[in-house]
């Protein structure tokens, strides 16, 4: 999928975020919990996206090429993250307006503007990829708060599981100092789709396999949207056909510690 392509992808989940969390402020009451996210609630989740979308902004606006200040997030270059609304109406509309301003950005900057990250991809295009991913599963977080949350789009989802095993699996296991692979293979084969990914893990390495076809120590089936979520603990192992040896799917997320 294409820089240009993601643009609109993000635009319309960000609007379906806005929907969904207006949703559960209509109904009164107290701020619904989000049961993907344990200990927050709806509130919690809306001001954790605008602030990351306000940080980015930040940090893309001012073509940073190093680490911003850990005092980022209460910068005086951008104190509308000091200033996050109370009111449910006015929190919504501060988020919608972040989404927005960010889209812009994405869209102006282009995808290969140089830009520092926490990944070895240092480009703008980066940015909107993992924001993409991130505010669709948020997306998917928000409308769990209320009833029955609609799957990931499936470009999205699977851009997910590919960017997992190639960017945030590697990122993980150095940030949680994961221990070695001992030759660990997966399989996770779409269901909806042609797409397979198989992962082999051996000492520090974690990689993706393409086009294999040799034997895998367990094999997790399942829609793009499924794998995604399960990747990004949404969904339990339970929701996919699992081959192999079973026991070693929650084992992922040993060699791949969640952050």
């Amino acid at each position: 999928m294409d820089h240009i392509d993601r643009i609109p992808l993000f635009r319309s989940e960000a609007a379906a975020f806005e929907k969904a969390v207006r949703r559960a402020y209509d109904r009164g009451g107290p701020v619904p919990q989000v049961p993907s996210c344990p200990g927050w609630t709806v509130t919690d989740l809306v001001r954790h996206l605008g602030g990351v979308h306000r940080y980015l902004t930040y940090v893309l606006r001012e073509r940073l090429t190093t680490p911003p200040d850990p005092a980022g997030l209460t910068h005086p270059a951008i104190p509308a993250i000091a200033e996050i609304p109370d009111d449910p109406d006015a929190l919504t509309d501060w988020f919608a307006q972040g989404a927005r301003e960010l889209a812009e950005l994405f869209r102006e900057l282009g995808p290969d503007t140089p830009v520092w990250t926490w990944s070895t991809e240092q480009t703008s295009g980066f940015w909107l990829r993992m924001q993409l991913i991130e505010l669709a599963v948020h997306r998917w977080d928000a409308e769990s708060a209320t009833g029955t949350p609609g799957p990931l789009d499936p470009f999205v989802a699977v851009d997910a599981v590919t960017q997992t095993v190639e960017v945030m699996a590697p990122a993980r296991r150095t940030w949680q100092q994961a221990p070695p692979g001992t030759g660990q293979r997966y399989r996770f084969r779409r269901t909806d789709g042609p797409e397979s990914w198989t992962v082999h893990f051996s000492g520090d390495q974690v990689r993706l396999e393409t086009a294999a076809t040799a034997p895998v120590s367990v094999e997790a089936a399942g829609p793009a949207s499924d794998l995604a979520l399960f990747l990004w603990r949404r969904v339990p192992a339970a929701a996919l056909h699992v081959t192999g040896d079973t026991g070693l799917l929650s084992h992922w997320f040993t060699l791949v510690p969640p952050v």
